[in-house]
């Protein structure tokens, strides 16, 4: 039978005063304004719009589609059916002899009810 080390007491008062750690809700607080960074005005976008009645936006990387779903619904008035999200990859840029890269970041295509309409500008 296998018999375990001896711990010196120095180090029994230490696991003695550790406490079990205690988190909050899971996930960041986001309000409606931070979760919906800007809408993303593209040829693509706009096509979307005009025929599908689907909408895009860049959002918050740590934004969910139950949070995006609500600031949409908050922000313009109108009724969501569906979200999907993407996370783009940053493509790579050059500056001069300084190859860097773009920062990644997160795309929602957010589709709204028939009888509903965002107007951009």
């Amino acid at each position: 039978m296998a018999r375990t080390r001896p711990h010196p007491k120095k180090y029994l008062r230490k696991l003695a005063l550790r406490r079990p750690c205690v988190h909050g809700k899971p996930g960041l607080e986001l309000r409606p304004y931070q979760v919906l960074l800007r809408p993303l005005v593209t040829e693509k976008g706009t096509h979307l719009s005009e025929h599908r009645n689907t909408y895009c936006f860049q959002v918050h990387p740590a934004a969910n589609k139950i949070q995006i779903k609500a600031a949409v619904e908050e922000m313009y008035q109108v009724r969501v059916l569906e979200v999907r999200t993407q996370n783009r990859k940053g493509k790579r840029r050059r500056f001069r002899n300084i190859i860097g890269q773009m920062p990644s970041w997160k795309k929602a295509i957010v589709k709204v009810h028939p009888e509903d309409k965002i107007e951009f500008y």
